[in-house]
This record gives C-alpha cells, sequence and structure tokens, in this order.
C-alpha cells in the first residue's frame, strides 16, 4: 500500500526548467514537499525521497496525509 501511494502520488509531480537549466518539482496538495536538482532525473529522485521522509515524519506525528487516488495512510493505535 505504502508503495503505491508513493507511486500514485509521484504520478501528479510537477517538474519544471528553471532559467538556470535546474529543475524545479512539487506535488500539488503535498506542504513543503518540493525539489531542486540539475537534471530531470535528479530532481524526481530528490522529489521521491522527499516524500518519502514527509511521509514518515507525518505518520509518526499523527498529521492527516493527503488521500492519494483513493489510498489514505493513518497510523493505528494498536489495542491491548
Amino acid at each position: 500500500m505504502l508503495t503505491d501511494y508513493i507511486q500514485r502520488a509521484m504520478n501528479k509531480a510537477r517538474c519544471e526548467i528553471l532559467e538556470d537549466g535546474a529543475y524545479y518539482g512539487e506535488i500539488p496538495g503535498f506542504q513543503g514537499v518540493f525539489a531542486y536538482a540539475e537534471s530531470l532525473e535528479a530532481c524526481r529522485q530528490q522529489l521521491q525521497e522527499v516524500l518519502e521522509g514527509w511521509i514518515l515524519l507525518g505518520l509518526r506525528l499523527g498529521h492527516h496525509l493527503p488521500v492519494v487516488d483513493g489510498i489514505a495512510l493513518e497510523m493505528r493505535k494498536e489495542t491491548a
């Protein structure tokens, strides 16, 4: 499920080339998830790494993460 979530979020990524020739990427709806790199491939790789860290931190802190193509991630507390 996590892999599908990440892949589907990455499918929504937008990357653009900047005036200096570097690339900027972001994923709409994922505040603070962005990347800046010298190539498109490096930008997308960095963007995915940032997304993964953002997801892990968000889950740990109990944040509500965006639903992506019907996939919702949430931490569930175990009951004894």
